[in-house]
């Protein structure tokens, strides 16, 4: 199938008009570039995105799209109807970054070339792909034969939830097939979907001073006994699963017994059931740092509690190499001469619709990416044009064009 693919991307390439949107988005490169870096200096925290909403909304209203709409979680939509009978489509790339409302997202130039930003690729670049894709389509006069919808959403990552694709699948029932820009290197491809659960533990205690309060439970050494049985926790190479306690909070001073203190772990694996287990595990680890502490002062009257929050969860899923949006993807890849390496497993949008059945990917953004989700985040533009020309030419194979391409997806 993907050879065949492959060959029909070479007769979307010589169609006068495709042939003239390739040449556009060639072309219009250096300020779409700056676009994007504007873009990235609206501070987007996950479940803060409005501000770039709005500007995202600004500009996919002006390009010449059929419908342009903001919902109610804050995702900006673009529809470009199409021809006839075809799928619907959604081109997607998030909004949102993991850095918070203090930090300056604003990107720099720099003399090599690189342009130094915090999201300045994740997702920024995603987003301007898409804004890119959807302006060139108008201006070449290309419609797909099914619908495309094109979204800037919120929420994906890590306590944003996937709420943006959550509710975007929950108010669009009639979606037939997905694509997410958001993969950090070239040659990136998410076909499967790895299932996530996050947790905050809270332990909450009267507290006092180091010396003449010494003997109180403590929350600090609670805490200290669940994270030691969490480290011992083993997990499999098949299915991939991994965990993490990536924040520990707790404390004011070194000579006071806090009253309070907390941390934050990541659990995921390419097995519902082995998360699970997982879930299982640090839960009841959790409850024995409370119980081990208690028991080692047995005090009679002050005592600690423990609170237990779910912070996120994602459903995962497979889908075969054979699935056609699959091999549609992996043909548009070769066509430009990117050898594609499929995640072994990853945490995008595309959770959302692989867990509910509904064929999906995760492709890569274009240029040179390095160090993403550090404030040194920062990104080479050269020839990142390319990714979209590709993605342009995956998004024909999945909603069908003209005479020329069959939709891959019914």
């Amino acid at each position: 199938m993907k050879e065949e693919l492959k060959s029909i991307i070479k007769q979307l390439q010589v169609d006068e008009k495709i042939e003239r949107a390739l040449q556009i988005l060639e072309e219009t490169h250096e300020a779409i570039v700056d676009l994007q870096m504007e873009l990235c200096a609206i501070r987007s925290p996950s479940n803060m995105e409005e501000n770039r909403a709005k500007r995202f909304f600004e500009l996919m209203s002006q390009i010449g799209l059929d419908h342009v709409y903001m919902d109610e979680v804050n995702n900006v939509i673009g529809l470009l109807k199409g021809t006839g009978d075809g799928p619907t489509l959604v081109v997607a790339a998030h909004m949102d970054t993991v850095f918070g409302p203090d930090i300056d997202c604003t990107p720099i130039r720099k003399e090599d070339g690189f342009i130094w930003g915090p999201g300045i690729c994740d997702d920024t670049r995603g987003m301007i792909e898409v804004y890119t894709m959807a302006k060139t389509m108008c201006e070449a006069g290309i419609r797909a034969k099914g619908d495309i919808m094109f979204v800037g959403n919120v929420g994906e990552e890590s306590l944003g939830d996937l709420r943006g694709s959550k509710h975007l699948f929950a108010t669009n029932p009639n979606i037939d097939v997905f694509m997410s820009i958001d993969g950090p290197q070239l040659d990136s491809l998410v076909t499967n979907a790895i299932a996530g659960c996050k947790y905050r533990f809270t332990y909450t205690g009267r507290g006092g001073h180091a010396l003449g309060a010494f003997g109180i439970p403590n929350v600090n050494n609670a805490l200290g006994y669940a994270m030691a049985k969490i480290a011992t926790l083993e997990v499999p190479n098949e299915p991939l699963s991994i965990f993490n306690i990536g924040v520990v909070q707790g404390g004011v001073s070194v000579n006071a017994i806090p009253s309070k203190s907390s941390m934050m772990v990541d659990l995921r694996s390419m097995s519902q059931d082995e998360l699970d287990r997982m879930k299982d595990f640090v839960v009841a680890a959790a409850k024995e740092g409370l119980e081990k502490e208690l028991a080692r002062w047995n005090h009679p009257t002050e005592t600690l509690e423990l609170q237990i929050e779910i912070l996120s969860q994602r459903p995962g899923g497979y889908q075969l190499n054979e699935a056609p949006v699959v091999q549609a993807a992996m043909a548009a890849y070769e066509a430009y001469g990117i050898e594609p390496k499929l995640q072994k497993g990853a945490s995008t949008d595309s959770n959302i619709p692989i867990s509910l059945g509904i064929p999906a990917v995760t492709v890569s953004r274009g240029g040179i990416q390095i160090d993403g989700h550090t404030v040194n985040e920062r990104f080479q533009p050269d020839n990142a044009y390319i990714d979209t020309q590709r993605d342009l030419m995956l998004a024909l194979l999945l909603a069908g064009y003209e005479e020329i391409s069959e939709p891959v997806i019914k």
